[in-house]
């Protein structure tokens, strides 16, 4: 019986991958090739790509991409405890309230510090940059003013 078990997964991924290949090479031969310097431009969202693609991302899209998935996550894991809430009692009350709590506070914790906030203040962040006339930063925007 393991020896049928593992010739079925074999053949089926063997199929598989035949049929892909398939595709492909029928694909490769019947379409029209028609080269344009148009086709092989970077192509993004429909938009002409500008400038270079290693820019720097702010870290807020990456702050807001995760707060997301967290709590996209927490939904999702809140429907199977809704399902067996009557059958667990009030232990699964408590503990789904612990776990809500945790993300909860997490939450609070973004939000106290201005991980939520698009534009962020920077009051108080250091102290502001002063240029001097007679060091070279001085003099270099004396030169170009």
């Amino acid at each position: 019986m393991g020896h049928d078990l593992v010739f079925g997964i074999l053949l089926f991924s063997v199929a598989g991958f035949l049929m892909a290949f398939a595709a492909l090479l029928a694909g490769k031969f019947l379409r029209t090739t028609l080269p344009h310097p148009d086709k092989d431009a970077a192509y993004e969202c429909g938009e002409p790509a500008i400038g270079s693609s290693w820019v720097q991302f702010d870290l807020r899209f990456y702050v807001v991409a995760l707060v997301f998935l967290i709590f996209d996550i927490e939904i999702a894991l809140f429907y199977p405890w809704a399902v067996v809430y009557k059958t667990a009692g009030i232990a699964a009350m408590w503990d789904m309230l612990f776990f809500f709590a945790v993300l909860v506070l997490g939450f609070l914790y973004l939000w106290r510090f201005g991980y939520l906030d698009w534009v962020r203040a920077t009051e108080g962040q250091g102290r502001p940059t002063t240029v001097r006339h007679d060091d070279e930063l001085g003099r270099a925007a004396r030169r170009w003013s």
